[in-house]
Parts: structure tokens; C-alpha cells; sequence
């Protein structure tokens, strides 16, 4: 279920008529091509479209996969290139139902990735490839296929293991297939495993909860993340519009908190600590390519509807503004045709739409937003400084008193570095959002 941070609603956004439409060629031309270390692939296709899910994927068509799978390749080639070859640290590929392409697909996928980049860094421990499965269409020869490509971690998407439950949420699986397909790719040798869940699910009760987590937890002796998210009511839709038909009831939000507080003790418990909003991981285990988002790295986008962000290399920059990633962002058209056809007509440069120039005030709201989802916190000297750069240090740093004096933020000071850093406390996860709007409307302030 993870995507890169969505393309935001800035002033600087502009989503290109198809005559003007640009490539992603444009996006990265002045990027600092050194710093894009990471891959986020989309695969679209799914045997069934769950009603809650707002990302972009259609109904699988079997005959599709080929034509997709050679574009990709061809995409794939294009980014390689445009950046040397550089030494990937991460690669994520999302969906979709990703294991519906065959072990071929993924031997063709897989040799397109190390044709044009360097995974030496992923070889040697230092980096992880990460592919999202659905427990339904996992098979032993995938697995096996996987592991042997060099996948390093896989994330199965459980949602929920009460059959009333998957079926309010339109996911057509066999619970029991959750821990079939753990173990089939523990006995392949990927050794980094981890679980979706979502909660808050209409009708859901809190023992019901208490059960998905136990499951979960049993399903695999050796896991060591699991994803929980509060189900959200995406704009169009089928969730959201039986919701505004009243055909059901959605959880409080009391209920909705008492939930969270029950996931964050028993995954505690359970050795799994809580490293951002939704996502909790044993020591060492957090998802690597994630924290690139929430850290606002680069990283390159492929497949239709993947977003993208690129560092500028930009020596005009005060280096305060510098520090919080000021680039571009992206977003591939979301369309398979208009995607398969723009790979092909500009050598391998998939179209895009909602594209965002280098903004550094965009940058540092990301960076605030980003950085209070995440248990580490913040550098906020670093954040005061950008502030200062743009005029509106005041104005974040009273923001920031009014969070501690409140009991949502810690303000720690490093008498041996000098640095500040706020973090999160629990209050000030469970109003992550409103936090962090509340921050980011000092980037604006005058």
C-alpha cells in the first residue's frame, strides 16, 4: 500500500494539456543526479479493484502485461542512461497486484534493472529491493524467482483476516493465504518480511482488531514489520460513495484512537516498535526505501501513475535552503495506453502530468510534513534556517514552542553539536496532520 508522497497542492503545480504534455526527461534535467539512489516502480494491473484503494490500477488483462512489461524495459533503459548507471540503495516496486506477472515477467523486469543500473549496493547488504504481494497469487516459483533476481523484502497485504471484514473492503482472499505466502518466500531466502493491516474498518470491533494482530503476528514467527493504516475515505471512491449513501457506519474516532493505542502496545509488546505514523519495525528492520520518502531524498519513478522527486543541483541556493531538498516532482501520466504510447514515441521518456518546479518554500512544508510522521523528529535547526532564508523563522519557531508547550512536540537542544530537534510525541502522533498543517502555514505566513 505504500506510494511515494503525493505530488502536493502547491502554487507551483501544473498539470500539462496533452500538446504541451513533458516527459520526465524534463523533470530531471537539472537534478542533482548523484543523489537519485532510489527506484519506485508501479505496476497497474489487478484481478479485482477493492473499494476503499484510490490508487491507479485496472482490472488485469492478461494480454496487457506483455506490452507493459516491454515498455518498462524500455523506460527502465531510459532513466539508467540519463543518470549513468548510478548505484541503486533501494528499489520499491508497488501496485497493483504485482504478483500477478509471471516468474518471466519478472526475469525480463529484473534484467532490465541490472542491465542499466548498479544493485551492488543492494548485493552487499547495504540497500534493500522491496516487491508487494498480494497472499492470493503468491507461488512457491515466484518466490523462488524473487529471491533469486535479488528481492530482499516483500510485503504481503493482509488487510485483515475476518472474512466479514475483507468483504466490506472488496479483498477477495483466503486469510489462511496470508501465511502460505509468508512462507513460501521465507523458504525462497528473503529473509525481510512484513504485513498490512488496515483498521477502523466499518463494523470492526476492538477484539476483532486484538485477533487481526495476533494472526498477523503468528502468520510469521520471523516477522519483523507490519504496516497498520486507519482506513481513509478516498474521494471517488466505491468506499466513499456507499459511505455517502449511509449504507454504513464508520468507526468513531474514539474508537479510532483507542484502536491505534492498542496496536502501538501490542506491537510493542511484540518487539515492534513504532518508527513512523502508520509503520512500526524491529531494530533495524524499518523500510529503508520509505524513509527515503519522509526523508525527501531523490529517487526515479516507472510504470504508469509513479511520482518521482529530484533533487535540484542548484549552486545559487543558500545552503540553508539547500538542506531540505529542494527539487522538482513528477507524476507519470496515469493511463496504460497513454503511458505504453508516450514510452515508445520519446525513446523511453514516459509522459507525465502534475509536474512541480523546484520550490524551496514547497520544500520545507514537505520537510516539515514528512519529518513529524516520523518517531526520529526533525533536525529543526535545520528547519529554522530554511525559515530564516525565506522570512518566516518567527513564526515556525513560535509554531514549534506552541506544539511543546501543548504536549504534541519534545524540543531537545545537542549542547555538543547545538542542534535542536523536535520529535513527535504519542499526543502528537494521533494529530500528525494537524500538526504539521499547522507548521506549514508559517511557510506561508507574511
Amino acid at each position: 500500500m505504500t506510494e511515494p508522497i503525493p505530488i502536493t497542492t502547491s502554487v507551483q503545480r501544473r498539470t500539462f494539456p496533452d500538446e504541451q504534455i513533458r516527459t520526465a526527461a524534463d523533470a530531471i534535467e537539472n537534478a542533482d543526479r548523484t543523489r537519485l539512489r532510489s527506484l519506485y516502480i508501479h505496476v497497474p494491473f489487478c484481478f479485482h479493484k477493492c473499494h476503499y484503494c484510490d490508487f491507479y490500477s485496472i482490472v488485469d488483462r492478461e494480454d496487457s502485461h506483455r506490452n507493459f512489461v516491454d515498455a518498462l524495459c524500455v523506460e527502465l533503459r531510459a532513466l539508467g542512461r540519463s543518470v549513468d548507471a548510478p548505484a541503486l540503495e533501494t528499489i520499491f516496486v508497488g501496485g497493483g497486484t504485482l504478483t500477478l506477472l509471471s516468474p518471466a515477467h519478472w526475469l525480463q523486469i529484473a534484467g532490465a534493472i541490472h542491465d542499466n543500473f548498479d544493485l551492488s549496493p543492494i548485493g552487499a547488504g547495504a540497500g534493500e529491493w522491496t516487491v508487494e504481494c498480494n497472499p492470493e497469487t503468491a507461488t512457491p516459483e515466484l518466490a523462488h524467482t524473487l529471491a533469486a533476481l535479488g528481492v530482499t523484502r516483500v510485503s504481503v497485504g493482509a488487510q485483515s483476516f475476518n472474512p466479514r471484514h475483507l468483504k466490506a473492503l472488496e479483498r477477495w482472499h483466503d486469510p489462511e493465504s496470508v501465511a502460505r505466502a509468508l512462507g513460501f518466500f521465507h523458504d525462497a531466502g528473503v529473509a525481510r518480511r512484513s504485513v498490512d493491516l488496515i483498521f477502523a474498518i466499518p463494523g470492526q470491533t476492538l477484539d476483532e482488531l486484538d485477533d487481526d494482530l495476533r494472526q498477523a503476528l503468528a502468520a510469521d514467527p520471523g516477522l519483523e514489520h507490519v504496516s497498520c493504516y486507519c482506513l481513509t475515505y478516498e474521494p471517488n471512491t466505491p468506499m466513499t460513495v456507499r459511505l455517502h449513501r449511509d449504507e454504513f457506519e464508520p468507526a468513531s474516532e474514539t474508537l479510532e484512537v483507542t484502536m491505534l493505542n492498542h496496536i502501538i502496545a501490542m506491537l510493542g509488546d511484540a518487539g515492534l516498535a513504532r518508527y513512523e505514523v502508520s509503520n512500526f519495525a524491529k531494530p533495524g528492520a524499518q523500510c529503508q526505501h520509505n524513509l527515503r520518502y519522509w526523508r525527501q531524498c531523490s529517487w526515479l519513478a516507472a510504470g504508469p501513475a509513479a511520482s518521482g522527486h529530484a533533487i535540484a543541483l542548484d549552486n545559487s541556493l543558500a545552503p540553508a535552503l539547500a538542506s531540505v531538498g529542494v527539487g522538482a516532482r513528477w507524476k507519470n501520466i496515469p493511463h496504460l495506453g497513454r503511458w505504453l504510447k508516450g514510452v515508445h514515441d520519446n525513446a523511453g521518456w514516459a509522459p507525465v502530468i502534475d509536474v512541480e518546479p523546484p520550490d524551496a518554500a514547497r520544500a520545507l512544508r514537505e520537510r516539515i510534513m514528512t519529518g513529524l510522521r516520523l518517531a526520529e523528529g526533525v533536525d529543526a535547526t535545520m528547519l529554522l534556517a530554511a525559515a530564516d532564508a525565506l522570512g518566516c523563522a518567527a513564526q515556525l519557531e513560535a509554531a514549534g514552542s506552541r506544539a511543546v508547550d501543548a504536549g504534541l512536540l519534545t524540543s531537545t537542544l545537542n549542547k555538543t553539536t547545538g542542534i535542536l530537534h523536535w520529535k513527535p510525541t504519542d499526543t502528537g502522533f494521533r494529530v500528525a496532520d494537524a500538526l504539521a498543517a499547522d507548521m506549514m502555514a508559517c511557510v506561508d505566513a507574511p
